[in-house]
């Protein structure tokens, strides 16, 4: 008896390898490839079972056993939950999908593996040739998560249901949505603002000077705040297209530190620059802005008779840190995960009075992290709020 693998039966694998990689390059597909690959290699194995002799019976497959040892493989080697389907049980799940649905699973009824009502009919009911519509699953494995299932048939009449994490583009999309609704509402707002203040100047009211001069007022602050914004949101996409761009410039951030200083009118800021800080490795321009921001935040919310304080200094290994401190209200700490979300605020009138856009410590968390850095945030109610940057020290190439 020939243990193992065969001659037929590797030849065979051989060209349903074959077969998956054709059917991948005509489709540009890989779920179609993954259902030749693993149904084809599952049929092999279940019809060869474990020898090649002729004419030796080959045993039912009973659904507590362990699969063939070349079908684990294959179903191992995927990092995606995938399910192998017979008679309505579950005759063989990989890793990820038992660490998903649990180790007991295997010999199960699929509608128990799977306890969700959207899936129940694609899982036992008949499949349409051709229909391979993917159904989407609220809550399998934690609330928060979303999968997506699809199921297809294998060359032996088995199911092949493989899961697709869709946590993450979900939450993109999410954020996506979001993003725009509160970017349309910043804009709306003082755009409405406007067209209003017109609305009126064309009547009586444009014909009274003191009037019309405080109309423009108002128009004009809404206007630049319109302007800022629409300069936050450039900045922002502009950042994101190039964080994949390791800055590799020398910036010396304590003479930059004192450029921005000397641009900032308002406030009261104290400096505290450690002596032979190494340059960092960054982009001088956007450096510049996380400064601006921080320190003009650190202004705005802090008392207006209390400084704020600056430091720099080496930190530990080839590292360079920055410290912003205040002494103002302080953030309370459920606030504080949420900082650098867009357009998140802890006080929405006081941050609009103030002129903020609510994206300025979202630009700082983006720039930041194309630095390859890091950024905290720290806050005691009260007392005030300090955020530092960790950046690495630029390193002169040989």
């Amino acid at each position: 008896m020939v243990q193992g693998f065969g001659i037929r039966t590797a030849f065979a694998i051989g060209i349903v390898a074959v077969a998956a990689i054709a059917v991948f390059l005509l489709g540009q597909d890989i779920q179609p490839t993954l259902v030749t690959l693993i149904g084809g290699i599952a049929a092999v194995l279940a019809a060869a079972g474990t020898s090649e002799v002729a004419g030796e019976p080959v045993p039912p497959l009973s659904v507590a056993e362990a699969p063939p040892p070349g079908l684990e493989d294959v179903l191992e080697a995927i990092v995606e939950p995938i399910l192998i389907v017979t008679e309505g049980r579950v005759t063989h799940a990989n890793a990820p999908a038992r660490a998903l649905l649990g180790g007991h699973i295997v010999g199960q009824n699929v509608r128990l593996a799977i306890r969700h009502p959207a899936a129940a009919e694609r899982l036992v009911g008949p499949l349409v040739p051709g229909k391979t519509e993917p159904i989407d699953l609220v809550g399998l494995g934690t609330l928060d998560q979303r999968w997506q299932m699809r199921v297809a048939s294998g060359a032996a009449g088995q199911r092949i249901v493989h899961l697709i994490d869709q946590t993450g583009n979900y939450a993109a999309e999410r954020m996506r949505v979001d993003f725009v609704a509160n970017a349309s509402h910043e804009l709306r707002t003082p755009l409405a603002s406007i067209l209003g203040y017109i609305e009126t100047l064309r009547d009586e009211a444009g014909e009274d000077a003191a009037v019309r001069g405080r109309f423009l007022k108002i128009m004009d602050d809404e206007a630049r705040r319109m302007q800022r914004l629409v300069e936050d949101l450039i900045s922002l996409s502009r950042i994101e297209a190039e964080k994949y761009r390791l800055p590799d410039r020398a910036v010396d951030l304590a003479g930059l530190i004192g450029e921005v200083r000397a641009e900032i009118t308002k406030g009261d800021v104290v400096l505290d620059l450690a002596e032979h800080v190494p340059p960092v490795a960054g982009d001088r321009v956007q450096l510049s802005q996380v400064l601006h921001n921080l320190i003009g935040n650190a202004i705005k919310y802090g008392r207006t008779d209390s400084a704020v304080t600056v430091k720099l200094w080496k930190d530990a290994g080839n590292m360079v840190r920055l410290s912003v401190a205040d002494k103002g209200d302080g953030i309370a700490a459920e606030h504080i995960p949420r900082l650098t979300e867009r357009f998140y605020r802890v006080d929405p009138g006081r941050s609009r009075a103030g002129g903020g856009t609510g994206l300025g410590l979202a630009i700082v968390k983006h720039i930041v992290e194309r630095h390859r850095g890091r950024l905290d945030i720290s806050s005691i109610v009260g007392t005030g709020t300090t955020v530092s940057i960790v950046l690495p020290a630029h390193e002169a190439k040989g």
